[in-house]
């Protein structure tokens, strides 16, 4: 995928953008280990921007150094009940800092699979666009069911997914094999992963 480096820094969220940098560039400076995850993970491999919030993964043993670092940039930190993530806010423009990524805790060795890119100016680690969408299948539920948002971006980065990893996901997960049948009816998933992933000899959707 093209880098996004000379991506215009005027764009559809300027603020996001520049909180992307900030913390970006914090981190870096303060030589705490981080890669870029969630929906701006995926705009670097060729999904649509995200315009909510940036989600950043760091190593589970580096989030209070990441903590700290981040407010002494100045970014309101908070922490909300859930124990797998804090927020660091740039003004109105939120960060989500993961330190647990599908129920388990991040770690170098998950950070050590994420190539950097240029993004906006900088070289910034990125998750796997497997690794990323992997999360957010996983994160399924009768609660959190946006299948509208998920189809856009894994028709836009699905020649970059591992979807036997993908169809591996769904053991035990119904709301992820279903979300893979419905791509591989509607021709988003490769033709001879249907049966893997779906588990099913039901023919394609005409």
């Amino acid at each position: 995928m093209p880098d996004k480096g000379l991506v215009p820094d005027k764009g559809p969220s300027p603020l996001l953008r520049e909180a992307l940098r900030t913390v970006a560039s914090t981190l870096k400076a303060e030589q705490i280990g981080f890669a870029l995850a969630g929906g701006y993970g995926l705009w670097v491999h060729g999904a649509p921007e995200p315009v909510h919030d940036v989600d950043v993964a760091v190593a589970d043993r580096d989030v209070e150094a990441a903590a700290v670092a981040l407010a002494q940039a100045g970014l309101r930190v908070e922490r909300p009940p859930e124990d797998w993530l804090f927020k660091a806010y740039a003004g109105d423009a939120m960060v989500d800092v993961l330190h647990r990524l599908r129920g388990e805790p991040v770690d170098e060795r998950l950070l050590a699979t994420a190539p950097e890119h240029e993004v906006l100016g900088l070289r910034i680690p990125v998750l796997p666009a497997s690794e990323i969408v992997l999360a957010k299948l996983e994160a399924l539920s009768e609660r959190n069911c946006d299948l509208e948002g998920l189809l856009a971006v894994v028709r836009a980065v699905r020649e970059q997914l591992d979807w036997e990893t993908l169809g591996a996901a769904a053991d035990g997960r119904p709301f992820v094999e279903a979300f893979l049948v419905l791509v591989a009816r509607l021709g988003i998933a490769p033709d001879e992963s249907f049966s893997k992933i779906c588990h099913t000899d039901l023919p394609p959707a005409r």
